[in-house]
């Protein structure tokens, strides 16, 4: 199926310069709409918890901060910038008693709304404006003068305008520059778990802790299983990355790409194949939501154990001795 692409000429940026924008939260994703609208000419406010540590980091650039309360009664668009799991006790106590017949409830992940946590008036619209990648990149792809591709959505539309507000909010952090995609909050929401599930963080992670562990299993040292299974991922991603599966296959050697199409297929598998149906299955059905939030209600239990864990595998320990060697690696461990 198509999609619907959306640039600079396809926007009138006036409407969100006429909104009173709140940005609830100012983390990853906060700091960069904040400051992208702010330097697009918008009225923006920041909403903060008292005593937040992020409160002098957003005054020091420039922004309004006010408490959370404060800013949803001031604002007429408001996005939800707050982890998932922490949205709903955040709308229910500082943002639904201040919504007007008429405001926009505008989110970057479709989690809450799509499976039924969050529940907004039928007066207001709810958008989604959803930059696909993380937030510093957005903010720095801004003040380079391009931008991140967003996805919009609107899951209510209560005035009929709420794509043109969603649109311009998207130019706003910088998504008309290289591309608004239509999609639905349902589209948005399973595709992304689906891939950070499947792919991008539980499948990745996986394999390459198997290769690792076959590999230190089998009497190899550590560190060369870690520079073959780990350390030249990046290598290979950043090919594929920049010009394609293609580029990256006439990059390497042909050993290397014979050995793709024949071991490949042996990892990535038919079993592995309808793992993923599985994967995907649950988070369309919400099962996978109601486990998240169980846990986010039973302190991250399990969610923490499973972090210390890999925290403290192998793979983790000698990559931290690996690195070190890196001195072109900017790390947090040194």
């Amino acid at each position: 199926m198509a999609v619907t692409i959306y640039y600079e000429e396809d926007v009138n940026p006036k409407i969100i310069q006429g909104k009173k924008i709140a940005i609830i939260g100012y983390g990853s994703q906060g700091h960069a709409h904040a400051l992208n609208l702010m330097d697009s000419g918008c009225d923006v406010r920041v909403g903060l918890r008292e005593g937040s540590k992020s409160a002098e980091k957003a005054r020091e650039a420039g922004l309004k901060v006010v408490d959370m309360d404060t800013a949803a009664e001031e604002a007429d668009l408001i996005m939800i910038l707050t982890p998932d799991e922490t949205q709903p006790k955040v709308y229910e106590e500082h943002i639904k008693d201040h919504l007007k017949a008429g405001d926009t409830l505008a989110f970057a992940h479709g989690f809450n709304i799509h499976y039924g946590y969050i529940k907004a008036p039928e007066d207001v619209n709810v958008i989604m404006c959803a930059p696909k990648g993380p937030g510093h990149i957005v903010r720095r792809q801004f003040t380079e003068g391009s931008g991140v591709p967003d996805l919009a959505c609107v899951a209510q539309d209560a005035t009929g305008d709420a794509w043109d507000i969603a649109m311009s909010y998207c130019w706003g952090v910088g998504g008309a520059r290289s591309g608004i995609i239509k999609a639905t909050f349902a589209e948005e929401t399973e595709e992304d778990l689906f891939g950070e599930q499947a792919v991008l963080c539980g499948g990745l992670v996986e394999l390459v802790k198997a290769g690792f562990e076959t590999l230190v299993d089998a009497g190899y040292p550590p560190e060369l299983a870690y520079f073959e299974c780990y350390h030249e991922m990046k290598m290979i991603v950043d090919l594929m990355y920049e010009s394609g599966i293609h580029f990256m296959n006439y990059s390497i050697s042909n050993t290397a790409e014979y050995g793709e199409y024949y071991a490949g297929p042996k990892v990535i598998n038919e079993e592995s194949r309808e793992a993923m149906k599985l994967i995907l299955k649950r988070i369309q059905n919400g099962e996978f939501a109601k486990e998240f939030v169980a846990d986010c209600e039973n302190d991250h239990k399990w969610l923490i154990e499973h972090r210390e864990a890999i925290n403290n595998h192998l793979i983790e320990t000698t990559g931290t001795k690996i690195r070190g060697m890196f001195s072109w690696i900017k790390s947090d461990e040194q």
